[in-house]
């Protein structure tokens, strides 16, 4: 197996994109830092640039001005075939080859680089069990036989193959439905825990923008930065009146929603309510005792009850967060 490649920093130097014929930037002069390993979230809306921001890194889109750093080296210095196959490349319909199996999928950007059969085939196997596609069953299939989620965890599984140090995610999980979709995401921040990249996710969703980024750039129509900051702080301490509009009214909920039931101090004993694992945000603790009609929830801690938190105790924080 090839050696691990380390996640690399991402710089934003006033990047811009003006497309021929028009006047407005599709970016304009777009600054900022993605530090290693971690996940930003693009979000804004139509209009406002996420997915032409995103393929500057990879050069699938020019720069008109500004530049684009990865690892500290401008995208415009590297040859563009080489830069991105050391970018991974994760888009809303997968675009897997039909007439290929999943292994064949997988295997596109490792036999380009010149691997090894064995070296592929242990990749290969390596990778579908990653993402929670047992290689035994999988690895023969071909694209029309697996279900949609199936599909994107091959999708990016196939991105991972060649270790890249950077993955580009152009809303991967918009097509899916809803249970499927919080399935997926789920699984990326595991993924991600286990094999740490600098991941670029556009998304229109702020609440995927929220659950899944280390920090999130929100971004207004012609490309311009609104606002960059970790999700606490973008929803406690919106910066003008776009974004706060952006990230909605109950952007004091969507804070609960970072915090879990073990951050808080538990009350003694359990007083009847739903049992919640300690890891439940208290956004949904909170809906779990609005759906039961319970004024509390008791805390499970290896599946058994640890204390309480009650209807009280998160809608004095909720006052706290607004």
């Amino acid at each position: 197996m090839t050696e691990r490649r380390q996640a690399v920093e991402i710089d934003f130097d006033r990047a811009t994109k003006v497309y021929p014929g028009r006047r407005q930037p599709a970016v304009d002069a777009l600054s900022l830092s993605i530090p290693a390993a971690e996940i930003c979230c693009l979000v804004g809306p139509s209009g406002g640039g996420k997915t032409t921001a995103m393929r500057l890194v990879n050069r699938l889109v020019e720069l008109t001005s500004g530049d684009v750093r990865v690892g500290g080296r401008s995208v415009r210095s590297l040859d563009p075939v080489e830069l991105r196959r050391g970018i991974g490349y994760v888009i809303q319909q997968v675009g897997l080859f039909p007439h290929m199996t999943v292994a064949e999928n997988v295997a596109m950007v490792p036999r380009l680089l010149g691997w090894s059969r064995r070296t592929i085939a242990a990749r290969v196997d390596e990778l579908l069990d990653l993402v929670d596609l047992p290689a035994a069953d999988y690895r023969s299939r071909y694209a029309t036989q697996l279900s949609g989620g199936e599909r994107q965890r091959v999708g990016l599984a196939r991105a991972l193959a060649a270790d890249p140090p950077v993955l580009l995610m152009d809303e991967p999980f918009g097509a899916l439905d809803p249970i499927t979709r919080a399935r997926l995401q789920r699984a990326l921040l595991d993924l991600h825990a286990q094999v740490p990249k600098t991941i670029v996710f556009v998304t229109h969703d702020i609440d995927e923008a929220v659950l899944l980024g280390d920090r999130i750039a929100i971004l207004q129509e012609g490309g311009v930065l609104a606002q960059y900051d970790e999700p606490d702080a973008l929803l406690a301490r919106p910066a003008n009146e776009f974004v706060a509009r952006f990230v909605g009214a109950d952007r004091g909920l969507r804070r609960l929603s970072l915090r879990r039931l073990a951050d808080v101090e538990l009350e003694p004993g359990a007083d009847g309510g739903p049992g919640l694992d300690e890891g439940t945000t208290l956004r949904d603790a909170l809906s779990a005792m609005l759906a039961e009609g319970s004024d509390s929830v008791t805390v499970l801690r290896d599946g058994e009850p640890a204390g309480s938190v009650s209807l009280v105790s998160i809608t004095s924080l909720l006052g706290e967060e607004m």
